[in-house]
């Protein structure tokens, strides 16, 4: 079985996570795994071209295993996929141009109104808060947005002094974070919408001779140590392996004739100062279960 794996970007640890995952599973259940990814970061023109040029291979993949990289703009390429009869699994994001089997993901809301409560807890309640967010289109910012401002409402204390969008890149969150400070005073905290721009935002703190508050979403290496340094206060983990694991899975389950679940939710788990050595290791040291240690689980 030969599976193609469509991943975001080159630039988030997330996904080259996701693509070991991919290749964990595969490896397990005696696939092939072909990696399809965009050269500049979440750009749909090419993810829409890189679906073509997989539906051109000869021969085909027998499944797609597809993150969108953005929530409409690759539909037409979608569309290919299915009119080729091509089975297709999501993970990250949903695919809604045309029907999948079945979809892996965590809950984008969820895991932010989590981190952010926990941060306005430790603030007491109280304080100035910097939002960095994802590209302004993209399904997990909006969605870490939505939970980021949810959370903010149920402590009135708390004050977003500003939003700035670092677009899922440590450099981008710096420099937009550097200038940031250099034009605002009063700063408590930075809630992050994942930790690749966390760290640069903590580089941005760095730079300037701040200190703030830091928390982001996906549990990635750096942020981890970064937690057990006490540079960072923690992380939503936004399990990108796990979930490329289950979908490459699912996509070999499913072509075996076997029954899958239509939808797979993992649970939030934050990562903090008392827990952080379970995640304190590189990804391919990181433990990822299968479906049915998954079931047994629930």
């Amino acid at each position: 079985m030969r599976l193609a794996v469509f991943t975001k970007n080159l630039t988030n640890p997330a996904y080259g996570a996701a693509r070991l995952g991919a290749e964990r599973a595969a490896a397990v259940f005696g696939a092939e795994v072909l990696h399809f990814v965009p050269q500049k970061g979440d750009d749909p023109e090419e993810q829409s071209a890189l679906i073509d040029e997989a539906l051109a291979l000869t021969p085909r993949p027998d499944a797609f295993v597809l993150s969108p990289v953005h929530a409409s703009k690759v539909d037409p390429a979608i569309r290919h996929i299915a009119a080729a009869g091509i089975p297709m699994i999501g993970f990250v994001n949903p695919i809604q141009a045309a029907p999948g089997v079945a979809y892996v993901s965590s809950d984008d809301y969820q895991l932010a109104l989590a981190i952010a409560q926990y941060l306005f807890r430790h603030l007491q309640g109280r304080g100035q808060v910097l939002v960095v967010t994802g590209p302004d289109e993209s399904f997990t910012s909006l969605e870490r947005l939505r939970g980021f401002r949810d959370a903010a409402r149920q402590y009135p204390g708390i004050t977003i002094a500003g939003v700035i969008a670092g677009d899922y890149v440590r450099e981008t969150a710096r420099g937009r974070a550097e200038q940031w400070l250099r034009d605002n005073a009063a700063l408590d905290a930075c809630l992050v919408a994942n930790d690749i721009m966390a760290i640069g935002v903590l580089d941005a703190l760095d730079a300037a001779g701040r200190t703030a508050a830091v928390v982001g979403v996906n549990a990635i290496p750096q942020a981890v140590e970064a937690i057990g340094q006490g540079r960072m206060l923690a992380t939503a983990d936004f399990n990108a392996m796990q979930m490329a694991y289950l979908a490459t899975e699912c996509a070999v389950r499913h072509l075996r004739g076997e029954t899958i679940p239509a939808s797979i939710e993992l649970p939030v788990q934050i990562v903090d100062s008392s827990n952080c050595q379970q995640w304190d290791r590189p990804y391919a040291q990181r433990p990822v279960i299968t479906l049915e240690e998954l079931r047994r689980q629930t």
